[in-house]
């Protein structure tokens, strides 16, 4: 990973409070319930550039992830790991039968599809509008 050249994480913590929410698969109305707020608080706060400390640490806890965790979450670098992570998951395919594959990984299956849905969805608007430019 020494080789691989990222962009410096976005300090816009509001940004990286609705990507972590995705990431983790809880909705703008499942994080509200958490921190007792409404569904458009927490759209509010999504947009929020800086956040207090102490408010920082509360959310951190209702998303399950560290304070520090959030403050330095980088897409560019979930993404590599997504794309690598098969790769280094020393995961077992066995055939016939009974196969099956011995998933070794810190989140869970649902969590991995929601994110490659997201993906899919940016990737699909970015393709949309570049065919509609060409016409």
């Amino acid at each position: 990973m020494d080789d691989l050249q990222m962009t410096e994480p976005s300090k816009h913590i509001g940004r990286k409070i609705g990507s972590v929410r995705r990431l983790v698969g809880l909705s703008q109305t499942a994080l509200g319930e958490r921190l007792g707020m409404t569904k458009q608080a927490v759209s509010k706060l999504e947009q929020t550039e800086n956040i207090d400390e102490k408010r920082l640490k509360k959310i951190a806890e209702a998303l399950g992830v560290t304070e520090d965790g959030l403050k330095k979450y980088n897409s560019e670098r979930v993404l590599y790991f997504t794309n690598n992570f098969y790769e280094n998951s020393n995961a077992k395919i066995e055939s016939g039968l009974n196969g099956h594959v011995e998933n070794i990984n810190s989140f869970s299956i649902e969590q991995a599809v929601k994110l490659f849905e997201e993906l899919i969805k940016i990737e699909k608007a970015k393709f949309d509008k570049v065919q509609g430019t060409k016409k």
